[in-house]
Parts: structure tokens; C-alpha cells; sequence
């Protein structure tokens, strides 16, 4: 339960106390600063609370994004001031201060909360302003300007204003001219009747699971209903995040949700049209597991840069040419939208999938989509060399230190790192664009073979070279996606040259399993829950370990027994990573971590 305390002179017909009812809040009535000091300190400490002026004017969602957001320690609005757990000290602070300056009282036209919230700033305390827009929230000084207020307030529709909200200030083409006008209103549909947005995010994944069986029935009904399931998860996917901003549903479990199971959903739907196209007699899954590979390498390259970037000193904006012409091009309407198609965000994604299972085949559809995200990979990484060659920029230590918790190196690499030479040596991503070419060339040219364990050995020394020093230079963010591909890619050609059905399948569970786990230190770093624990690397190997692995289990097995194998070794690092991964996230979130939102670019 949250409690608000009133302070001020009532005013005769004031809503105020109905509203913060409405928004879930006890409601407490304060007679001066010292009677609200009081209050305060009988709050338990565990529970939100709020200081409302009682003249106060406004929308009643200026009210909850001011006061409900759980995203923010300390937050306020024109009249009112709120604290969590987190924030409580710096409040009660601030009121103690106020209340020992004024001796207790607030003269009649000051407003105690606004007061609390210049003590505030003052101590240096972060409070968050939510953007009001044409929303009202005020404290006005008199009855011309109260009644000023109130005709500001009836004439905005707040409700129609927070529909608005709900929809993700940039996003994809597709999303935004074909689902959300309409997903809005699904969303205030779940949010009337108790739904959270989880439950929204697992009835997309169960749906769209249930299009990936479609798939795998390998019949035309079979992809038509798939196509449109599919097309039906990604609606609901949007709603779900559409719900967390309309009843501001934000939690540290639910965005973890929602980013896995967007993996989940269209790798396991990649799976499906694999099965369905093998019922009839056409195998794709290299195809499948090549759509995985490229697709999980477009995300690293996204997370990387932008890690490496977050908060870099360039003096300290990008001034670079290509930065320039980026927001030139931003700068006219219909460059915008097909700037953002071109990248196949998630929505243009899906939707070519869903259209293309229904009318195609599933190798149509795979050679479709291997070839636009290949041409999106390489124009916004293109875009991304540019910016990083043409700027003048120092990376920071975090920044550094979330490249090398990407680049998830293990204990061989950590081991080799401390007898390399010490002097002059070449820049980590070219050591770690000629492992990655050596052991993939390796694997392509010669298959399983004491050749390919040759080159993988040299990567292996190689990736060491790469992560032997900090992670700061120019291009240092391309080593984790060079890596990703080295090892994925390691897999892919070993297996398919193992030339023996099963391979390519277990392979894909392989990669999955892997991908699962760089996703989730992705998360956890987006999160400032830091990288996951150096056990869990060190149990899983680390990208070069489990390269190196591959590579020996591929020339010392037969083609049936290397299946069994990358079967054994997919099933354990799931396991491991799944469990963990489960653990730190239920305990992150019972133990109130700060809830969070993804608002960044569509994947």
C-alpha cells in the first residue's frame, strides 16, 4: 500500500483526495510541515509515499506518472512529491529541513511539496520530472488562477492523452501505422481487466509457439496458420509493452521477460519451419541455423556499439560526419521511415516471415530472410564503422569493461593472457577478426579434422591477444560480434560437413543454448545488474573453449557420434545457463532491483 499525505488549506470541491484513491494511495491529512514530518515517519520504511499539496490542479495521469512510476527513487510534479524504499532517506531529509527552517509551519501560498522537492536538488538527489505535454499539473495561487487551471484540465482529454502515451515514442514502420493504432486499445482492454503485462508477454510467447507447431506440420493449412499466429504474437507483443507504459506496469522480471522471449519466439518458430520443410522431404535447417547466427550477430553488433558508446568522452558529443548526415537524413519525414524498414526491425521482420510461410516455402522464406538481414547488418554496421573511424572518442573503464563481459572469454583465454608478451601488439579486433576467419575458413576448407583443431587452437591464442588489454580502441566494439561469429559459425559448417542427419538439428539446439546465454549478460548489463557470475563462464567455457571443444569432439568422433555429442553439450549449457538465469532474475526482482524499461531501438 502506498500513502499520500495532504498538507495545505483544503479547498472546498477539490478531487484531489479521490484521485489519489483511485491511483491506490492511503490517504493521509498532514495540519502543518511538522504533523507531515510526523506522518512520514509512521509510513514503514518498505512502502511508497507521497507529499500532495491540497490545491493542487491537474490531469489525474499527471498524477500517476508523477506519483506510480517504479522506475524512479524520487519523483515529482508541480504540487506533489513522491519516494520509494530507495528514496525515503533523501525525503524525510528534506522535509526535517523545511520543517526546522519554517519552525514548523508553510506560510499559506507556498506549497510544502514543491519546497521538498528544492531541498531536493539542493542535497543533489536525482528527481525525476515526468514530460507532461499538454498534460496540467499546478498549484495555482489564487481563484482566478484555480479556476484558469480547471478549464486548462477539461479542456485536454486525459484519457486520450494516455492512450497516446502507450505507444513507443519511435519505432518500426509497421508497427506503427499497422499494429498500433489498434493495439492501444487491446492494451486498456488487459489493463481494465487486472492483466499485467507478463501475462501479456506469455500469451504471446505461448502463441507463438503454438504458430512454430503450425509450422512443423509442414502442411499449406499448417503455414497459413502459422503465418497468422505469428502475425498475432507480435500484436500481442506490442501490447504488452503498450500495457507497462498505460498502467506504468514496469518491473526488472518483466523486461528480462519480454527481451527473452522475443528470442525465444522466433528462433523457436525458425525451428518449426525447419520441421515442417523436412516432413517434406526438404532439409533447411542449415538455412535455419544460419537465419539464428545472423540474426543473434546483428543484435551483438547493436548491443556492443551502443555499450561502447553509452557514456564515452568525445568531447563528448558525436560531431562525426556521418553523425551529421544521420540527422540530416531524420530531418525529413519519409528518409525516417525507410531508414528504419531497411534495418528489418522486429515488426517488418516478422511480418515478411508471416507473409512469406503462408504464400512460400520454407526455403523461400529462409533465403528472403537471410539475405535482408544480411543487407541491414551491413548498412547499419557500415554506419557504425563511419561513425567510430570519424569520431574522436575515449571509451571509459565500464565501457570497456562491458566489451570484455560481451566477449564472454573463458578460462583458457584468462590463462593464456598471462604468458603473452608484453610490448607492441596489433589492435584486439584484428586479432580477433583473424581467429574468427582462420578456424571458420578452417572448418569450410578441410571439415572435422586435426586441421580445424590446428585452427582453432590459433584462435583460441588469438581471442586470448584480443582480450588481453582493455577494450578501448576505435573498433574494440566489433571483438564480441567477431567472436560470436567464430564460434556459431564453427558449428554450423562443422555439422553440416558431418554430412549425417541429426548434426545441423543438434547443432541449432547448440547455438540456441549459447545465444540464450549472451543475451542474458546483455540484459543483466542493460540492467546495471553487472555480468554474470565468472562460475558460470568458467562452467560453460567461454566462446573459445566451447570453439576449441567442437572442433575436437568433430575430428575425434564418428558423424553419429559428434550428433550425440553437440546433443550433450547443448543439453548441459542449457541447463546451466537457463538455471542461473532463472535464479538471478526471481531474485532480482523479489528483492525489489529497480524496475526498468526498454525504450531503445526496435530489434
Amino acid at each position: 500500500m502506498s500513502t499520500a499525505i495532504l498538507t495545505g488549506q483544503p479547498v472546498p470541491g477539490s478531487s484531489i483526495e479521490a484521485d489519489l484513491r483511485s491511483l491506490g494511495f492511503d490517504v493521509r491529512t498532514a495540519t502543518d510541515a511538522a504533523d507531515a514530518e510526523t506522518l512520514l515517519a509512521a509510513v514503514p520504511g518498505d512502502q511508497r509515499v507521497a507529499v500532495v499539496d491540497t490545491r493542487f490542479v491537474g490531469h489525474r495521469h499527471a498524477l500517476r506518472l508523477g506519483l506510480t512510476d517504479p522506475r524512479f527513487p524520487l519523483a515529482a510534479v508541480p504540487g506533489a512529491v513522491t519516494a520509494q524504499p530507495a528514496g525515503r532517506q533523501a525525503l524525510t531529509r528534506a522535509l526535517a529541513r523545511e520543517n526546522s527552517a519554517n519552525g514548523g509551519t508553510v506560510l499559506a501560498v507556498d506549497s510544502l511539496a514543491d519546497r521538498i522537492v528544492t531541498a531536493l536538488d539542493a542535497d543533489g538527489g536525482e528527481v525525476h520530472r515526468p514530460e507532461l505535454g499538454s498534460l496540467v499539473a499546478a498549484v495555482p495561487a489564487d481563484p482566478q488562477a484555480r479556476n484558469e487551471a480547471r478549464q486548462a484540465v477539461s479542456a485536454v482529454d486525459d484519457e486520450a492523452v494516455r492512450l497516446k502515451s502507450a505507444v513507443k515514442a519511435r519505432d518500426g514502420f509497421f508497427t506503427t501505422f499497422c499494429i498500433s493504432p489498434y493495439s492501444r486499445y487491446l492494451a486498456r482492454w488487459c489493463a481494465r481487466r487486472g492483466l499485467t503485462p507478463n501475462q501479456v508477454t506469455t500469451a504471446s510467447l505461448i502463441t507463438a509457439l503454438i504458430a512454430a507447431g503450425c509450422a512443423a506440420t509442414g502442411t499449406r493449412g499448417g503455414y497459413v496458420a502459422a503465418g497468422l499466429l505469428l502475425l498475432f504474437s507480435f500484436v500481442l507483443d506490442c501490447t504488452d509493452g503498450q500495457l507497462a507504459r498505460y498502467s506504468l506496469q514496469y518491473s526488472t522480471l518483466g523486461a528480462w521477460l519480454d527481451a527473452t522471449f522475443d528470442r525465444a519466439k522466433e528462433y523457436a518458430y525458425y525451428a518449426g519451419l525447419a520441421l515442417g520443410a523436412a516432413r517434406g522431404g526438404d532439409d533447411v535447417w542449415a538455412l535455419a541455423l544460419g537465419a539464428m547466427v545472423l540474426q543473434t550477430c546483428r543484435h551483438v553488433v547493436d548491443f556492443s556499439f551502443n555499450e561502447a558508446n553509452v557514456d564515452s568522452t568525445a568531447a563528448t558529443a558525436n560531431t562525426s560526419p556521418t553523425a551529421a548526415l544521420s540527422g540530416k537524413l531524420d530531418s525529413v519525414g519519409w528518409t525516417v521511415w525507410a531508414r528504419r524498414m531497411i534495418v528489418l526491425p522486429i515488426g517488418e521482420r516478422w511480418a515478411m516471415i508471416a507473409v512469406l510461410t503462408a504464400a512460400t516455402t520454407p526455403r523461400i522464406t529462409f533465403y528472403v530472410l537471410l539475405v535482408g538481414c544480411a543487407f541491414a547488418a551491413t548498412y547499419t554496421t557500415a554506419g557504425r564503422l563511419l561513425r567510430s573511424l570519424t569520431r574522436k572518442a575515449r571509451r571509459t573503464d565500464r565501457a570497456a569493461q562491458a566489451l570484455a563481459d560481451l566477449a564472454d572469454s573463458g578460462p583458457t583465454a584468462g590463462l593464456l593472457v598471462r604468458f603473452l608478451p608484453a610490448g607492441a601488439r596489433p589492435t584486439a579486433t584484428l586479432s580477433a577478426a583473424a581467429g574468427a576467419v582462420l578456424v571458420t575458413l578452417g572448418a569450410w576448407l578441410w571439415g572435422p579434422s586435426w586441421w580445424v583443431v590446428l585452427m582453432a587452437g590459433a584462435y583460441v591464442l588469438l581471442s586470448a591477444e584480443a582480450v588481453a588489454r582493455p577494450l578501448k580502441g576505435a573498433l574494440d566494439w566489433l571483438v564480441p560480434p567477431v567472436f560470436r561469429a567464430a564460434e556459431y559459425g564453427t558449428v554450423l559448417i562443422l555439422a553440416a560437413k558431418a554430412d549425417v542427419n541429426g548434426a545441423l538439428p543438434a547443432a541449432f539446439g547448440l547455438v540456441a543454448a549459447v545465444a540464450y546465454h549472451h543475451y542474458d549478460t546483455v540484459y543483466r548489463i542493460r540492467g546495471n545488474a553487472g555480468a554474470p557470475p565468472a562460475w558460470l563462464v568458467r562452467a560453460v567455457g567461454g566462446q573459445e573453449g566451447r570453439t576449441l571443444l567442437v572442433a575436437v569432439l568433430a575430428a575425434v568422433l564418428t558423424a553419429r557420434q559428434f550428433t550425440v555429442a553437440l546433443t550433450v553439450l547443448a543439453v548441459a549449457v542449457a541447463l546451466v545457463v537457463l538455471a542461473e538465469s532463472i535464479r538471478f532474475w526471481v531474485a532480482a526482482h523479489r528483492a525489489g532491483a529497480p524496475s526498468v524499461h526498454d525504450e531503445g531501438e526496435p530489434a
